[in-house]
């Protein structure tokens, strides 16, 4: 077995790792037993010597290490190769392997699949990954070949979009592109028998925000016979759902023309055009400037906060949205408002949506609450894996 460098923790800095938490803050270090370059594995011990877990080394940032296995392991394509089988076999599962209705799925979901710095969707045959950690980056063909082999006979390309995801100087030298199979931007799927385009290669993250699919599902339920404003669209995942199920009139709200173009694409595609409109221009100011009212509004902004350091602003700008959306929902409408913010909890965010709804001076009833669905796992062990809150409010 090849000989690892050592990480060795500051004495009483083991306690999350005995608790198969996965990460290793740098603070936690004293010090480094042999030489190990950025993106190497090494092994992790506490002070007293005690073998802890083995991950990949990120110096220059506050978490130094991500842990993938708690045991020694041999390094190899066949260690990789059965993470990845263990990914698979869960999402099969789920009923996403071969499902007729459903080709759109999250293959590896980082610390939920005990592979932090790591993200596969599924595009019906093409896998698109991200790699968030240098580590990952410097095994991706390993990780490519592993996911076709696993994945045969329905996926036969992969895609490396990581060039988004890596640190600035590790970015500045990734080049996006296929690793295994044929260059093609783009492609029509099925979710949930809904139509939609995904181009993976100039769209943002790896081409559509699959980790809404449930949520979108609930507001089919609620759609038919009603008015529907979707805002931050992106391609329109929302809106396809609502006239797809009924909705007498859809607008979709996105500051991006290229986003809206993709909306009116999948608009057309599922043949509903003659119900919707779409606006490209903020949603702030379409709120404001547009004195309209609907049955049902879904607020689903990108990320506010990445940074605990610019959390109270976040907090500020939901609270903002909120108010507004709030005012433009009729009498007994429903409003979907999400967060994504990872350093925003779930409680922190239902207090905020509640600030809103005492500002807007309307009485409101919670009808769900919403999360992220079972191919997005969360490591029992790493509850910081659950980013995304939704809350589904009835308006009176």
């Amino acid at each position: 077995m090849k000989e690892f460098a050592r990480v060795i923790l500051h004495g009483g800095k083991d306690h999350s790792l005995k608790r198969r938490h996965p990460w290793v803050f740098s603070g936690a270090i004293k010090k480094i037993q042999g030489e190990v370059a950025e993106g190497e594995a090494v092994e992790v011990f506490s002070a007293g010597g005690e073998y802890l877990g083995t991950g990949h080394y990120q110096p220059g940032g506050s978490i130094a290490v991500r842990i993938f296995s708690f045991e020694r392991v041999e390094l190899n394509f066949n260690f990789w190769k059965e993470r990845i089988n263990q990914a698979y076999t869960y999402r099969r599962a789920l009923n996403f392997i071969e499902n007729n209705n459903t080709n759109v799925y999250r293959l590896v979901f980082a610390e939920g699949d005990s592979l932090p710095g790591l993200v596969v969707d599924v595009y019906n045959n093409t896998a698109v990954m991200q790699c968030h950690t240098i580590g990952m980056y410097r095994i991706r063909e390993t990780l490519a070949q592993a996911i076709v082999e696993v994945g045969a006979p329905t996926i036969t390309a992969v895609y490396d979009k990581s060039a988004e995801t890596l640190l600035a100087k590790a970015a500045a030298q990734a080049t996006n592109g296929y690793l295994i199979g044929e260059a093609t931007d783009s492609q029509v799927v099925q979710e949930n028998n809904n139509k939609f385009t995904v181009d993976w290669v100039h769209g943002q993250k790896t081409g559509f925000f699959i980790d809404q699919r449930e949520n979108r599902s609930l507001l089919a339920q609620y759609s038919q016979g009603k008015s529907v404003l979707n805002t931050f669209c992106y391609t329109g995942g929302f809106s396809i759902y609502s006239l797809n199920a009924g909705a007498s009139l859809v607008h979709s709200v996105d500051s991006s023309k290229k986003a809206i173009e993709l909306t009116d694409k999948n608009v057309e595609l599922n043949g509903t055009a003659d119900r919707h409109e779409s606006f490209a221009v903020d949603t702030f100011s379409f709120l404001k400037e547009n004195p309209a009212t609907y049955d049902i509004i879904i607020l689903d902004p990108p990320a506010f906060a990445k940074h605990q350091n610019v959390r109270h602003n976040a907090v500020m700008g939901y609270k903002r949205l909120n108010v507004e959306g709030i005012k433009h929902i009729k009498p007994s409408g429903i409003l979907f408002t999400f967060s994504c913010s990872q350093v925003v909890d779930r409680y922190l965010f239902n207090n905020t949506v509640m600030a809103a709804a005492i500002e807007a001076g309307r009485n409101i009833k919670i009808m769900h609450q919403l999360s992220q669905p079972a191919d997005h796992p969360v490591s029992i062990y790493h509850p910081e894996g659950e980013y995304l809150k939704g809350l589904v409010l009835y308006v009176e």
